[in-house]
């Protein structure tokens, strides 16, 4: 019973983050402010459904379901790792950023 809430929780809270995520994709200007919906909010909403899959499969059968948790570590270790490869070949490509983002180049001294 009490999983069953559980199970719908972690869904929900789960699918907002990739939704909020996708948005995100879409909706920023520039290439390095895109990257942060599917490297932070996307990878915490596959986290909150593949836990709820762990949760729902460890009621339904005998023990711990070790797929989706073998899957959840996968991609909280490669979706950071997988991001920062990005950001680093942009800035080696000299990417462009826009006006208003601040960053080292855009950084007045004192």
């Amino acid at each position: 019973m009490y999983s069953e809430w559980i199970v719908a929780i972690l869904l929900l809270i789960g699918g907002a983050f990739i939704l909020i995520g996708s948005i995100g994709l879409i909706k920023m200007p520039d290439f390095f402010m895109r990257l942060h919906g599917p490297t932070k909010a996307t990878t915490l909403g596959m986290a909150g459904v593949l836990i709820a899959a762990m949760v729902f499969f460890s009621n339904a059968q005998d023990g711990i379901s070790v797929k989706e948790l073998l899957i959840t570590i996968f991609l909280l270790i490669t979706a950071p790792i997988s991001g920062y490869m990005l950001i680093k070949s942009a800035i080696h490509h000299k990417l462009k950023a826009k006006d208003g983002t601040k960053g080292l180049d855009n950084v007045e001294d004192d």
